[in-house]
């Protein structure tokens, strides 16, 4: 059924293009000892693909809704691809900031928003626990590509597998796009129906979604800095080059539960409830990041961590649907998802200059903890799914 075919191409599609950017994390100590590249560099560059991915991701949105999900992500997939080829011939910095901006910020800028959106419309029905599902996809690229790539490194040395990566990358994403469709348009205007529907103009002037836009810009700093700088910040605490890549292959392991058991649990109680069950987790995790060193505390606390950053990833475009409706829903969740990419852009830039200039993390994960506790005082006060509220 086309409504399943969509589904596949939206878990693939999350599968790779996160499961690469997590696997970069794991390549920072090799363009360390290749280039003599700084943290805050490396930060940086993933930094600016989130950013660019903030910026696209509102036109990536807009142009799903008219065109359909395919030919967008067709294009940028096959530009991810090629941006992990490129990679591998870089020898300055600029080089790769320049990779950063362009190929892979492309498919970083459609990733979410298009296959969210897309698996969205086809599931008026169980839309939480169905965008949990195509989000485990995320969560499995977690667990799977960091390791590989860390194998591929050790097996044909950092260039032959980035060469390796882009190509594979490329023919999947391209393969995922063509799953994808929008449902027809009766079906669209009949599952449009059920809650409000919002133009976006309208729905950019209710509180709600300025809430939603500040919670995002609140959160997602963590959410780009931990998969980026934790593998790193294991081999501080003496973990191999091998044990500190399952530190995100945890994080993906738990993101399982997190994105199910958030998107379920959405469905049946709403957001409100939804994000507070991931908002918790996070800011004991890291409290705790402050005062670990054992490697096993260590990987129980990415458990515990994981289980909330994959419950939000889930939480989003569902709950732009239950407060806005489908009328425009890409154009909107592109929106709040730019307003995190603005501050998730900054966090790993930030983390990676504290640690350059202090030695430790601690200033980083104690600024992060802050943010997710505004964040969730301002959750408490989001209202039910209800138009009259909003």
């Amino acid at each position: 059924m086309p409504k399943y075919k969509a589904f596949a191409g939206a878990f693939l599609t999350q599968f790779i293009v996160i499961g690469l950017m997590f696997a970069f994390g794991v390549l920072f100590k090799e363009f360390e000892t290749q280039f003599g590249w700084s943290r805050t560099l490396l930060s940086s560059c993933t930094a600016l693909g989130f950013f660019v991915m903030g910026l696209l991701a509102f036109f990536a949105g807009s142009l799903s809704d008219k065109y359909g999900p395919r030919p967008v992500l067709a294009l940028t997939g096959i530009a991810y691809g090629i941006g992990y080829v490129l990679m591998s011939q870089v020898t300055q910095s600029w080089q790769i900031i320049l990779i950063f901006a362009t190929f892979l910020g492309l498919g970083l800028g459609t990733h979410d928003v298009v296959t969210l959106s897309t698996v969205a419309r086809w599931f008026e029905n169980g839309r939480g626990v169905m965008t949990g599902l195509a989000k485990v996809g995320t969560a499995l690229g977690q667990m799977a590509v960091p390791p590989l790539a860390a194998v591929l490194v050790i097996k044909y040395g950092l260039q032959d597998a980035l060469v390796i990566l882009g190509i594979a990358a490329g023919v999947i994403l391209l393969f995922a796009a063509l799953l994808m469709s929008h449902p027809p348009k009766t079906d669209q205007t009949k599952n449009s129906e059920s809650h409000i529907v919002k133009d976006r103009g309208e729905a950019r002037k209710t509180l709600t979604f300025k809430k939603l836009c500040i919670i995002q810009f609140l959160f997602f700093p963590t959410l780009m800095t931990i998969p980026t700088h934790i593998a790193v910040h294991g081999i501080d605490l003496g973990m191999s080059f091998a044990q500190s890549a399952y530190l995100l292959t945890t994080i993906g392991g738990a993101s399982v539960a997190g994105r199910l058991t958030v998107g379920i649990f959405l469905d049946l109680m709403g957001s409100r409830h939804a994000y507070i069950l991931c908002f918790v987790p996070i800011l004991v995790s890291l409290i705790a990041l402050l005062i670990v060193t054992n490697h096993t505390a260590l990987f129980l606390m990415m458990a515990l961590y994981g289980f909330g950053h994959g419950g939000l990833f889930a939480a989003v475009s569902p709950s732009v649907a239950g407060y806005f409706g489908m009328k425009e829903h890409g154009a909107l969740f592109g929106t709040i998802l730019f307003c995190g990419t603005v501050s998730g852009a900054i966090g790993p830039i930030v983390t990676g200059y504290a640690f350059d200039t202090f030695g430790s993390y601690d200033l980083a994960f104690g600024g992060l903890a802050t943010f997710i506790t505004l964040g969730l005082l301002l959750v408490l006060t989001l209202p039910k799914w209800d138009s009259h509220s909003i």
